[in-house]
């Protein structure tokens, strides 16, 4: 990663098109196809200020441009609304500048006061923080010295790109809404990116149309349609049937069941998501009081620790995910190398019942005649919630049960719907549930949400926290890893991080799982993988996936007029490679709904 001392220069990166490029090659809109994606995502609003969960996330991804974008092929910083930026010698100062000629969707300019008015809200309302007020927690102000330049002052000196991951709005639009903070934007948006929300019906379908203003130039289809299924094996049996165009969240069983069908490609990308059992070790506000329901023993990190080393993770990996997948280390995920901790580092620990039953011994939990253990008149009974409508989650918990009991830790199953788990989670009404979230390129993020500051309040409203953790070590290390611009150093304290994470026990994480995904290739080409290898095609850190995918028709018909261009170009090259879609106020759902 370069140092962000060095000025940037988006086009002299690679993956994405240069600016200039993009806007002599990229085709117009065509308007007729619509691709259509099955999904049973949870949706809580739109609105790019407060919206957490993963379905809405990677709309918004496509609906609004950032200052500056992340790269397919490896999600390094390239050109957003940005051409260009630099940073001072000291780390400082940011300045971008933006590129020639962007227009709104409804046509207005795009200038910088637009990004001002964006970054100011966040900084000022901590409710126009709720899904990425860390990203801006080190801006002291922002300038403006014409429309086309944005001057961002730190408090500190900063390493990550401070223009990346913000989705930046209309101004125009935006602050005649009377409280931006509820609005739901889930109709006629207005923006940026290569696709805007036209309507949305809860549990229906969402529709998104080309934009055809997008500075890259208008995507090759002219229309997207999430249309909702109440379970996998509906979606599955809506691809085949040729009712949708592209699943994601396959089961292993689903994905093999449909490798070798006819006018169907499999794709099974590493993507940059983990899957964990998230503990309540005791949830405190910011303010450090306490509220909620966890059973106090999971206070002891014996207990946690203890849970990890009765858990035969390469065993429940095989025998869940058929091996599609693998083992974690951390909440970072192999994906990003230079971040992940790695898998010889020395805190980490394998499957060992028996180390797990001396841990207890040793801090005084003892075992009735039931096997159950007990310390000063509490017995390890856990809750643990389980999404009734995950597969996954049901076959998981199926392990997990007669594993903790071996260690004498009886877990008790509740088996419910989604919602009712993140209502629960939320207020910090459980015990054990299984998480999930996707990872940005650049791990500032993650590590900022499992800071003290991130915990939100009783309600499960404020900031967004990955786990309720709080050490303020971890949080002295996590400033300390913000301003160094040694990318080597840094490194290393992201490194030390993860590892305090792990020791804490604040979280089991579990695996890395690949994205099982499926699309109609005898309708649709053309689809951009992120990373470049082996990566993946939905819920990307972009809006690749989708952005150059074209009809089959179509493509064919340019081929033959010996027309390919740069975009069909870079949709066949995707072809070869695939072989083969796509963060709440209540803010915690099942693994696969969260961004």
């Amino acid at each position: 990663m370069a140092t962000a001392s060095l000025a940037l220069v988006a086009g002299s990166m690679g993956g994405a098109a240069t600016p200039a490029l993009a806007a002599e090659t990229a085709p117009a809109a065509e308007g007729n196809e619509t691709f259509r994606i099955a999904t049973a995502g949870f949706v809580d609003s739109f609105n790019p200020f407060t919206s957490i969960y993963l379905l809405p996330t990677n709309s918004i991804r496509y609906m609004y441009e950032s200052l500056v974008q992340n790269d397919a092929k490896d999600g390094s910083p390239t050109a957003g609304l940005a051409q260009d930026w630099e940073s001072t010698p000291d780390g400082m100062q940011w300045t971008f500048t933006l590129n020639d000629g962007l227009k709104w969707s409804d046509g207005e300019p795009i200038t910088s006061e637009d990004v001002k008015w964006t970054y100011e809200q966040m900084m000022t309302i901590p409710a126009m923080g709720t899904a990425n007020g860390n990203l801006v927690s080190n801006f002291e102000s922002i300038d403006t010295p014409d429309d086309k330049t944005v001057v961002i002052n730190l408090k500190t000196p900063q390493a990550p790109n401070p223009g990346t991951e913000i989705p930046v709005v209309p101004e125009h639009v935006w602050s005649e809404i009377s409280d931006p903070t509820t609005y739901p934007n889930d109709k006629d948006v207005v923006g940026s990116g290569p696709y805007l929300l036209e309507s949305y019906q809860a549990n229906q379908s969402i529709d998104l149309k080309a934009n055809p203003n997008f500075w890259r130039g208008a995507p090759n289809i002219g229309a997207i349609q999430y249309v909702y299924y109440t379970n996998s094996d509906a979606q599955l049996q809506a691809l085949r049937a040729g009712e949708v165009d592209f699943v994601t969240g396959l089961t292993p069983t689903q994905f093999k069941a449909l490798e070798n069908e006819a006018n169907i490609t499999t794709q099974a990308g590493e993507g940059r998501r983990f899957t964990g059992i998230g503990i309540n070790s005791g949830s405190e506000t910011p303010e450090g009081v306490a509220y909620g329901t966890g059973h106090t023993g999971l206070q002891d990190k014996a207990v946690r620790e203890a849970m990890r080393l009765g858990i035969d993770t390469e065993s429940l990996l095989t025998q869940v995910l058929g091996d599609y997948g693998t083992p974690a280390t951390s909440f970072i995920p192999s994906a990003f190398a230079q971040w992940h901790l790695p898998n010889d580092d020395s805190a980490i620990v394998g499957f060992d019942p028996e180390v797990a039953k001396k841990t207890l011994d040793d801090a005084g939990w003892v075992a009735d005649s039931n096997g159950i253990r007990s310390k000063n008149g509490e017995t390890l009974e856990l809750r643990l919630l389980v999404d009734a409508a995950s597969s996954n989650e049901q076959s998981m918990s199926e392990y997990l049960v007669p594993w903790m009991k071996d260690i004498g830790i009886a877990l008790v199953v509740e088996s419910t719907d989604s919602d009712t788990i993140s209502d629960k989670t939320a207020k910090g009404d459980y015990d054990l549930y299984f998480t999930g979230w996707s990872v940005n390129p650049d791990p500032d993020y993650q590590l900022g949400i499992n800071t003290c500051a991130s915990r939100p309040d009783a309600e499960g409203n404020g900031a967004t926290s990955q786990d309720g953790y709080c050490n303020p070590e971890f949080d002295r290390m996590f400033a300390e890893q913000h301003s160094e611009l040694d990318a080597e150093k840094r490194a290393s304290i992201v490194h030390d991080m993860l590892r305090m994470h792990y020791t804490d026990a604040a979280q089991i994480t579990l695996w890395y799982p690949r994205s099982l995904e499926a699309y109609r290739s005898d309708r649709f080409t053309g689809f951009t993988l992120q990373p470049e290898q082996n990566g993946i095609i939905a819920n990307q850190a972009g809006y690749w996936g989708f952005l150059t995918v074209d009809s089959v028709q179509s493509a064919q018909v340019e081929s033959s007029d010996g027309n390919t261009g740069l975009w069909v170009g870079l949709g066949a090259l995707a072809v070869v490679v695939i072989g083969g879609v796509a963060f709440a106020l209540n803010r915690r759902k099942s693994a696969g709904d969260r961004e």
